[in-house]
């Protein structure tokens, strides 16, 4: 039978022969990530911020704010208004429109009108971000979504605002109009920005065989 160590050293002394043992390193391969693995998941998340901002924008540019017209005699929601509007339709809207369907439309700027500024410019981020290596271009490109959702939120709360008033205000309208001419600027603008993103994308070096 094999002596234990305390053994050898009781009968040996300091001669004895001790074996040392050293505990084998603890790996978890379910945490390791590869860059390709990283890449996948990034494609991933792009692919699914892509169809729920496309999604959105449907929902909320060719459904809900059609839908609204019902409401309004046929008269456009400022939102759907690319180049703009002034203080005379919106006193249209306001005379056409009651408490509820102006109700609806501050509802729809809540909830969808909020959600696809913020899901579309946390997806473009990440799409320039993982394509543009530069950081002043990157820095460049990041600034045109990140102004669509501040200018694109700040627009629903200066419709409202000017809706709001039982009397068209002519420099609510004014902000309210000049803030929707620019997030659909913005808007457009951001769209080339990722296109220009994938473009510049640096290819991986090829191999040789």
């Amino acid at each position: 039978m094999a002596k234990t160590p305390a053994q050898r050293i009781k009968k040996h002394g300091s001669k004895a022969a001790v074996p040392q043992h050293s505990l084998p390193p603890v790996i978890n391969h379910s945490t390791s990530r590869s860059p390709q693995k990283a890449q996948n998941n990034t494609s991933l998340i792009l692919i699914a911020g892509v169809v729920v901002s496309l999604f959105l924008f449907w929902y909320v540019h060719l459904l809900t704010l059609q839908q609204l017209t019902q409401l309004s005699g046929g008269l456009a929601m400022p939102d759907s208004l690319v180049g703009g509007f002034d203080a005379g339709y919106v006193g249209q809207l306001n005379a056409a429109m009651d408490d509820d369907a102006r109700g609806q439309l501050n509802y729809v700027h809540k909830t969808a009108g909020t959600l696809f500024p913020l899901i579309f410019g946390f997806t473009w981020l990440l799409l320039i971000g993982t394509n543009v290596a530069r950081k002043t271009l990157r820095w460049a490109l990041w600034a045109v979504p990140l102004l669509f959702v501040v200018v694109r939120l700040w627009g629903n709360v200066a419709i409202d605002a000017a809706l709001g008033s039982e009397t068209a205000d002519a420099g609510q309208v004014a902000l309210a109009s000049g803030l929707t001419v620019a997030g659909w600027v913005l808007f457009v603008l951001s769209l080339l920005a990722g296109a220009a993103a994938v473009f510049l994308r640096k290819k991986p070096a090829k191999t040789a065989n």
